[in-house]
Order: C-alpha cells, then structure tokens, then sequence
C-alpha cells in the first residue's frame, strides 16, 4: 500500500477559528475538542481527505501557493456559498481577476483565498463542493504526485497538470510555468498516512526515489509521529507513522 492523502493542513493564527469558519462555509463537522492549538473537521460521508487547522506564527507574505475552488450549482448557489463565507468572516480580494470572470474571490480571516467558482465549469464537473485544490506548481510536480499518491493524471497539457483519486472528488491542479518565488513555510501542505502493515521506511524511500527530499531538522516535527518532507518543488508535506 502506498501513502494516502490523510488531510490538507493549513496554519493558522487560531487554528479552532478558522475550523470554524470552513466548517461553516463547508458544512463539515469539528473534529476533536477545544484545543487551541490544533482542529481538524471532517467531511460528511467520512471518505476523502480532512482539512486541518495547525498553529503557524509566520506572518502571510504574498499569495499561497494552493488555494480551493469552490463550485456552485446554479448562480443562486453561488451567491449563497459567498454570502456564507461573508457571514461567517470572509473577505472580498482582489488577485487581479478581470471583472468578466465568473468566479468569486474571497479571503478566509486568516487572509488565505479561496474561489467560488460559476456554474458550468466543466472542468470541475462532478467533483463536488471543493471542487480542486489549485496549486501554483510545475509540471514535474504534478508527476510526482501522481506517483506518490498513486492517483491517474486527469489533465497534462502545456506544462498544466491535475490529478484525482479514482475515487473521484477534489482534483489537485498545477499550473505550470511561471511559478512565482516561495515567500518561506507554505500556510496549506499535504499530510500523507499508511496503513499499519506499511514498511514506513520503505514507503518514505519510495517517495525519495520520486523526487522528494527529507528535512535535516529531524524524524518529525513538534506533534511526534510525522516526518517533514519536500517534494520537487519545495513544498512541505508531512507522512504520517503508522499507529
């Protein structure tokens, strides 16, 4: 067995508050208790990954590297989905999105965006309510994640990529060059688990094989049981020990 996507990570200033905020525009339960420090929520058939909410004291500089789509069934939907992320403390942002785009743009209140996106998008046809993760990223990325996770390439045209579980669900999208500069510790990052017959060491290799590298800080990080690595691209992501 290979590794799994277990959760995408976001740091947060007060991880329990934005759990409560894509919660909220999500419709997805809290998971765990009132630990300030770390949340989680949950989505509500109980298959796919979870989104997790860590403690980070970097301050945001520049975009992320990775933000959602959200999609919409009708324009209806699509204005209650922004009207809720504005109830629930969201924000309006300008990326540079010309004004005869469909799509919304919007900021959590931790300043990380996310879009809304129109109906119609075919793109995104059946993948349901977050519809991608898109992510700023180069072709060689996209492969090694196909690989890593083990998930077929849905898209790969002009050094554009994207890749989803056959399972189906959220796509995870790359889009090619130019890739903008790092700014430091991305705020969104992957965290990968096994099943507990895997050959951690074994799999943590393979994913070298693939591209990746492995921090010199050490075996894990702050919370025990996960290895900080990179993958081509330099982004963080964490595989999770088997318990």
């Amino acid at each position: 067995m290979t590794s799994q996507l277990f959760a995408i990570c976001f740091r947060a200033t007060r991880p329990s508050d934005l759990a409560r905020f894509w919660s909220g525009v999500l419709g997805w339960e809290v998971a765990g208790g009132p630990d300030e420090d770390a949340a989680a929520i949950l989505p509500p058939d109980g298959s796919g990954f979870r989104i997790r909410f860590l403690t980070g004291r970097e301050p945001k500089t520049g975009q992320n590297r990775a933000h959602f789509d959200l999609t919409s069934a009708s324009p209806e939907d699509q204005r209650r989905t922004v009207a809720r992320a504005l109830e629930h403390g969201g924000r309006h942002i300008d990326v540079g999105q010309l004004p005869e785009e469909g799509h919304v743009v919007l900021a959590d209140p931790d300043g990380n965006e996310f879009c809304v996106i129109e109906p119609g998008n075919k793109f995104l046809a059946d993948t349901g309510f977050i519809g991608a993760l898109a992510c700023d990223g180069t072709q060689e990325v996209g492969y090694f994640w196909s690989e890593a996770l083990r998930w077929p390439l849905v898209w790969d045209q002009d050094e554009e990529t994207a890749i989803q579980s056959p399972d189906g669900g959220t796509k995870i999208t790359w889009g090619g060059p130019p890739v903008a500069p790092k700014p430091g510790t991305n705020r969104l990052s992957f965290e990968l688990a096994l099943p507990s017959s895997t050959d951690w060491q074994a799999e943590v290799g393979r994913l070298v094989s693939l591209g990746a590298t492995r921090s010199e800080a050490g075996e894990g990080d702050s919370e025990g049981g996960r290895v900080l690595m990179f993958d081509p691209d330099g982004n963080e992501f964490f595989v999770r020990r088997p318990r």
